[in-house]
C-alpha cells in the first residue's frame, strides 16, 4: 500500500431527499425488464458462457479466501458472536475401542458486522415488498416463503472483479462515514487498467478490515464508510450480478434521509444482486497488485437453507 496522499478535491457525495431516492430506486430498479425472471435477479447475468469465461481468468491457480475467520470474541461491532464449543473430545474416553472422532457445533446470526455473509433476496423489505414485488408477508416465523438463500444454493460463479478504492485514492483505508462514489469506481478503474462487465461479481475495497485490525473495532452501526446510493447507477450500466464490499456495503451515517441502508434497498430490493457484506479483501488486494491483475475466477457457495435470508460464506478468489 502506497503512503497517504495529499488531499484532493474529489465530487461531494451529498445528501439525497426521500423524493431523490425513490427515483434513483426506479431508474436503477430490474422489476419486471427485459422478460426477467423476477425470482433469480442479478443470478439470470451468471449465464453458463460468462461462467466458462471466468474460468478462462485462471492463470496462476493461486487461490485467496476472502472470508474472514469467525470472530468468537465479544466486541463493539459484534456484540453477538459466534458460539463454538465441543461436543466430542478426543481426549475423553467416549467408549471402547482405538477409534474416536472429534466433534464440535457452531451456533452464529448469519447476518452480522465481523463475518462474511450473504444476503439472500428475501433480506430485505422495502415498503411491505421485497424484489419484483413479492409481498413481504411471505417471510414468516417459518422463514423466507419466497427468494431464500437457497436460490443461490449452485452457487454465485463468475468473474470477479476487484476495485481497491484506498489504493486508487492513495490512502490505507476510507474514514467512517466516507463516500464510495461513481467517480471513485471509474477511477479505480483507470488507475487498476480493469473494466467492470455484464455478469460481473463486483468486489469493493473500503479499507474496513485493515482499519479494524490496526486501530481496534468500533461501533459501526452509526459509523462506517460504504457506497453512496447513486454509486448503483454504476452497478445497473454495467450489469454487475452480485456486489461485495469489505465493509456492509452502506455507508453510515445514511447519505438518505429515513432509509438507513440505502444500498442494500436499491441491491437487492431494487435490482435482485445478492449482496455480499464484510469481504476480507487485503491479501486479494496485495495477489492482484503482485500479478498487475484485478479480475479473477470467483466462487461464493451459500449453505442449502431452504427458508434462509442469507448464509456465513468463504468466497474463494482464483488467479
Amino acid at each position: 500500500m502506497s503512503a497517504p496522499a495529499e488531499a484532493v478535491d474529489r465530487p461531494s457525495a451529498g445528501q439525497l431527499d426521500l423524493e431523490q431516492f425513490h427515483e434513483l430506486f426506479g431508474q436503477v430498479s430490474t422489476w419486471r425488464r427485459g422478460g426477467r425472471d423476477q425470482g433469480r435477479g442479478g443470478l439470470d447475468q451468471l449465464t453458463p458462457a460468462r461462467v466458462a469465461a471466468a474460468a478462462r481468468e485462471v492463470q496462476t491457480g493461486r487461490q485467496v479466501s476472502m472470508g474472514l475467520p469467525l470472530d468468537l470474541a465479544a466486541a463493539p461491532d459484534n456484540p453477538s458472536p459466534p458460539v463454538h464449543h465441543m461436543t466430542g473430545l478426543a481426549d475423553v474416553p467416549v467408549g471402547s475401542g482405538a477409534l474416536r472422532f472429534a466433534t464440535d457445533y457452531i451456533g452464529m446470526n448469519v447476518h452480522g458486522d465481523t463475518h462474511t455473509h450473504v444476503d439472500a433476496l428475501c433480506h430485505v423489505a422495502y415498503d411491505a415488498l421485497l424484489y419484483g414485488g413479492v409481498p413481504a408477508g411471505t417471510l414468516t416465523s417459518a422463514g423466507a416463503g419466497a427468494l431464500a438463500i437457497d436460490l443461490a444454493g449452485a452457487g454465485l460463479v463468475g468473474r470477479g472483479v476487484l476495485l481497491d478504492i484506498p489504493r486508487a485514492r492513495g490512502t490505507p483505508w476510507l474514514e467512517p462515514g466516507d463516500h464510495v462514489t461513481t467517480e471513485d469506481l471509474q477511477q479505480a478503474e483507470i488507475a487498476q487498467d480493469v473494466r467492470v462487465r455484464p455478469g460481473d461479481i463486483l468486489c469493493v475495497r473500503v479499507g474496513h478490515c485493515r482499519r479494524r485490525n490496526q486501530m481496534g473495532a468500533w461501533d459501526v452501526a452509526d459509523s462506517r464508510a460504504g457506497l453512496h446510493p447513486e454509486a448503483m447507477r454504476f452497478l445497473a450500466e454495467r450489469q454487475v450480478a452480485v456486489l461485495g464490499s469489505d465493509g456492509n456495503n452502506d455507508t453510515a451515517p445514511s447519505a438518505v434521509a429515513d432509509v438507513p441502508y440505502p444500498v442494500h434497498v436499491l441491491a437487492v430490493n431494487a435490482m435482485g444482486l445478492h449482496l455480499v457484506d464484510y469481504l476480507h479483501l487485503e491479501e486479494l488486494g496485495e495477489l492482484c497488485q503482485e500479478l498487475g491483475r484485478w479480475s479473477f475466477f470467483c466462487l461464493i457457495a451459500p449453505l442449502r437453507l431452504a427458508a434462509g435470508t442469507g448464509s456465513p460464506v468463504n468466497p474463494i478468489a482464483v488467479l
